[in-house]
């Protein structure tokens, strides 16, 4: 996936999906270390060649982010409780 959105980062993290990020820097830093997305930056001379590397490779297993598991909002709501009760 070629992008700038910090949404899609998340969401190809979460699949699995190599990530190609066309900015300098992200406000999804995890989806760096999580090694499924790449910072290209504003040079794209290379970009061609780093998406032709990656479609050589086996789709990547990893599990998602601590707390990427689809219930923020009951965290949510527990600490809402909890507080106000």
């Amino acid at each position: 996936m070629l992008t700038d959105s910090g949404g899609i980062q998340e969401e190809t993290t979460y699949l699995g999906v190599p990530c190609f990020t066309v900015r300098a820097n992200t406000e999804r830093p995890v989806t760096i270390t999580q090694g499924t997305n790449t910072l290209v930056g504003d040079d794209v001379e290379n970009l061609g060649e780093l998406v032709l590397c990656s479609l050589g490779q086996p789709r990547r297993e990893c599990d998602p982010p601590q707390f990427w598991d689809g219930m923020a909002a009951e965290r949510i709501a527990d600490v809402i409780l909890a507080s106000y009760g």
